[in-house]
């Protein structure tokens, strides 16, 4: 029986994301050539200038209010003037909207960069944009598309999650930057599956278990383990106490490793999440991983979902063009069409059981013990 929820829904939402990705390829047609090179040659200064008002927290300061540039400045301790260009900018970018001669509000674009909108992806502004993930764009792409080793290696002489386990802050930011990805890519991970055929959700690599908590809300008798690198989950419990949620008494966290060993299914009422994890690693690392969650499984009839982005095997669109070139920036991970990820799966011990279609840019992969 399959899991697919919302079917016609789902379909809907394709046809509208090919819509929409059509839409984005105008500008390519009408625009004169050498201009339209330039405005991607020079498409950083966008993202810097996003990037400087996320860190500013404009956003936050605005509020519902209307204000002119320099009132705003004063509140953030920055200059009048340079602070009017740079909303200025950003506002003839679809952030922010001008009101008036240098009078700025928020919009719905900017809102989402507010630090407490539901939909904040401040923390994925700060974390793309950041010394760390930018460093190896601008020093080391060339050395890297040579070379075919991660820029993000070759600028700082360490693997991505070796860094983050020398660098508590920049870990930090990854982390909220992944508790942000539900606001990015929607709510249909945890709509358009049957999560409600299980008991238990066992989270791999889940952070703060915010996509497991989006699940088991909306399924009053689900609960979740959330397992994550110790540190994750010391931060996990310490914040959860700080900030209780409807549902995250239903969430337990326990230290494990993907590579090493995993908690045991305890039966076919379990469901393993791997949200976003195993396209970080290349194909040897996720054959690794996948069998080790085999073991885990074991002859329990316990299932996996493999929540990832499926590249198409031609004319991908811009965002999975793009969210592979940053994968192969910081790590040795790669965005894989459907071809590339049943080798993977088939490698481990696994089959892929049903692919379940969502209104995201994801697709969930079903998987069981063959």
């Amino acid at each position: 029986m399959t899991l697919q929820m919302n079917a016609g829904a789902v379909r809907r939402f394709a046809k509208m994301m090919k819509f929409g990705n059509w839409l984005q390829l105008i500008p390519g047609k009408v625009t004169p050539a050498p201009f339209r090179l330039i405005q991607i040659g020079s498409a950083y200064w966008q993202s810097r200038a996003l990037f400087v008002a996320a860190q500013l927290d404009i956003a936050s300061v605005l509020g519902a209010e209307t204000l002119e540039a320099v009132v705003l400045a004063e509140r953030i301790g920055a200059n009048g003037d340079a602070l009017g260009r740079l909303l200025r900018m950003l506002a003839a970018m679809g952030v922010f909207e001008e009101a008036g001669p240098m009078r700025f509000r928020n919009n719905r674009l900017s809102r989402c960069l507010a630090r407490n909108d539901p939909q904040s992806v401040r923390a994925m502004i700060l974390m793309h944009n950041s010394e760390s993930m930018s460093r190896p764009w601008f020093e080391q792409l060339e050395a890297g598309i040579r070379s075919g080793v991660p820029p993000f290696r070759l600028s700082h002489g360490d693997e991505l999650f070796d860094y983050m386990d020398r660098h508590a802050d920049f870990d930090q930011l990854f982390s909220e930057a992944m508790d942000s990805v539900e606001a990015l890519v929607g709510d249909g991970f945890a709509t358009d599956l049957d999560w409600g055929r299980f008991d238990r959700v066992i989270d791999v690599g889940g952070s703060r278990g915010t996509k497991a908590l989006a699940i088991i809300k909306r399924h009053p008798r689900l609960r979740a383990l959330i397992v994550d690198r110790p540190q994750v989950v010391a931060d996990a419990v310490r914040y959860w106490r700080e900030h209780p949620a409807e549902g995250a008494e239903r969430l337990c966290f326990q230290a494990g490793d993907l590579f090493k060993a995993i908690p045991a299914a305890a039966g076919p009422g379990d469901i393993y999440l791997l949200s976003a994890v195993l396209h970080g690693f290349d194909n040897a690392s996720c054959v690794q991983a996948l069998q080790k969650l085999r073991e885990a499984i074991g002859s329990s009839g316990a299932r996996a979902a493999v929540l990832e982005m499926l590249v198409p095997e031609t004319g991908a669109d811009m965002a999975c063009a793009s969210f592979d070139m940053q994968m192969f920036a910081a790590c040795r991970g790669r965005e894989r069409t459907l071809k590339e990820w049943t080798s993977v799966i088939q490698a481990s011990g696994l089959a892929l059981e049903e692919t379940v279609r969502l209104r995201s840019l994801a697709s969930i992969l079903v998987l069981r013990a063959q």
